[in-house]
């Protein structure tokens, strides 16, 4: 049954919610917080989150920067719950990693739909990445292990696959917007504005998450130290690359890599 994490600190609001997905038939899961809901992202690793904005303790977007940081949750859809809505809050959640966003209150045909839809989007990413990638030591029991062999983390079917193939080709190399750019044959500026356009995102950040994939593969899956691994994903400067790991994954490259191997082992 398809798992859904409600985080919501308004009760009433929460209990709609999860009493809406139920009746659907919907497996759910409250959380009355975002500290909580975080954890219990963790504990349950839930199909899709629908997470309120603004919250005591933790607010929606330290939620979903949280979740993006782990690689258990990083990948779970995740759908924000707001009652306003802005243009400026759109924005940066979908800067965030967010998949959708819902206007409180919604009719259950719309919440329904909007799950639907990023459940679906979710089966064909995951199709796709089994097909195109092995099983690590011929298992798939371990969801680290697995999300680590999903290595392409490019949008399927996109517009800008030039883009993103010269990216997988060469982020071991030390490329920027610039690289890019004159590998497509576009300018900077218009490059620039298309990218963040079409997936709103940077090409620099782009290039950063797709390094930062492979340096915890290499970090889960071999005893090469940090700097090596730094070199390996585009990063001469082994400094660099450990404020930018240190950055996106709130750790040091030798942190996740003892706490990520006790989580294959256990």
């Amino acid at each position: 049954m398809t798992k859904i994490l409600v985080i919501e600190n308004e009760v009433r609001t929460r209990n709609l919610f999860l009493e809406c997905l139920k009746s659907e038939g919907f497996y759910t899961i409250g959380a009355e917080n975002g500290l909580i809901g975080l954890r219990r992202a963790q504990e349950h690793l839930p199909d899709l989150v629908l997470c309120d904005v603004m919250m005591p303790e933790l607010d929606g977007y330290g939620v979903l920067t949280r979740l993006r940081q782990d690689l258990l949750t990083a990948i779970i859809p995740f759908i924000f719950l707001t009652a306003k809505g802005t243009q400026a809050e759109l924005r940066q959640g979908m800067n965030l990693g967010a998949d959708d966003y819902l206007t409180k209150p919604c009719k259950v045909e719309e919440l329904v739909a909007a799950i639907t839809a990023r459940l679906e989007k979710q089966t064909v990413l995951r199709e796709w990445y089994a097909t195109k990638y092995h099983p690590i030591n011929g298992s798939q029991s371990t969801d680290t292990a697995s999300l680590l062999e999903s290595k392409s983390i490019f949008p399927v079917g996109s517009k800008l696959n030039k883009v993103f193939q010269y990216i997988e080709e060469n982020y071991h190399q030390p490329i920027n917007l610039r690289d890019v750019a004159q590998a497509v044959g576009y300018s900077t500026a218009y490059l620039t504005n298309l990218v963040k356009r079409q997936t709103q995102r940077s090409v620099h950040s782009w290039i950063v998450e797709r390094r930062m994939v492979e340096a915890r593969s290499l970090l889960l899956k071999t005893d090469d130290p940090v700097n090596q691994i730094a070199a390996q994903v585009g990063y001469p400067d082994a400094g660099h690359f450990i404020r930018q790991f240190r950055k996106l994954n709130s750790t040091s490259p030798k942190v996740w890599r003892n706490r990520h191997r006790e989580q294959l082992i256990n």
